[in-house]
């Protein structure tokens, strides 16, 4: 993946040609695109598509033709604003994880454990900073604020959890459910931007989300197997379960029944 610092400074120079116009973020417009959206797609998708190219080639060649079929064919121009909610999202959802992973590295059992799982927890809340910083900066590329809280539905629930966390097991399994909702949040709200370069960045960061939950399983396995010796850089494959490989990878596609909808952690 590109380094956090170029993507930044290209989403911000994107920005540039967007900001004079502005995007419309009222929950008035926001519903009166989605309606828009939602009737287009039914036209296309029952079968109305048929029905608008036999007009296209025959009523309505021309200039009124030409008009309807790009209407139909292209996105709202208001749809900005949904990629946008889909960004602050997922900008949530990365603080959120930068708060979890630094508090895990005040524990006692984390300072003081398993060297690679500390080298782990920092090096992926350094990452979950540079996606962050990404996503927000496209954000303001397209018009929209940034997001500086942390994603109000899982906040309460990582905050309840904190006094659980008892042990290297413990905080695996929640940094599992965090990397889990990141992954399938960002694969399904991917297929809802109608933006280029912001396709690309969640993309990039999704492959990233997965390496992290990958290899969180995989930790979980080791110390489910009563084998955290074998979490260690390198490590003997002879030595792993059987079930290691499967375990990081348990699906060959990655679900997405967790995913935040793009509302969730929009700035209000």
């Amino acid at each position: 993946m590109r380094s956090a610092a170029a993507s930044v400074e290209e989403f911000e120079a994107i920005g540039e040609t967007r900001r004079r116009d502005g995007i419309d973020l009222s929950a008035t417009a926001l519903s009166r695109v989605a309606r828009y959206d939602t009737s287009r797609r039914d036209v296309l998708a029952g079968g109305g598509a048929t029905s608008i190219a036999w007009m296209i080639r025959g009523l309505f060649a021309g200039g009124v033709g030409t008009a309807l079929s790009a209407l139909l064919s292209s996105p709202a121009h208001a749809d900005e604003a949904l990629d946008v909610q889909i960004l602050q999202t997922a900008v949530s959802l990365e603080l959120l994880a930068i708060a979890t992973y630094g508090a895990a590295l005040e524990l006692p059992f984390i300072v003081n454990g398993n060297s690679v799982v500390r080298a782990f927890a920092e090096t992926t809340m350094m990452q979950h900073s540079e996606h962050a910083a990404a996503f927000n900066a496209q954000a303001k590329a397209l018009g929209g604020a940034e997001q500086t809280n942390p994603n109000p539905k899982y906040t309460p629930i990582v905050e309840a959890a904190k006094p659980t966390l008892k042990g290297p097991g413990d905080v695996v399994m929640l940094a599992i459910t965090l990397e889990t909702v990141a992954t399938q949040t960002y694969v399904k709200n991917a297929s809802l931007l109608t933006d280029s370069p912001t396709k690309l960045l969640m993309a990039s960061v999704s492959g990233v989300e997965a390496q992290h939950l990958a290899t969180l399983r995989a930790v979980a396995g080791l110390l489910l197997y009563g084998k955290p010796e074998l979490i260690a850089l390198p490590t003997d494959p002879a030595q792993l379960p059987a079930a290691a490989g499967s375990g990081s990878f348990p699906r060959p596609f990655e679900g997405t029944a967790m995913a935040s909808p793009p509302e969730e952690g929009a700035v209000q």
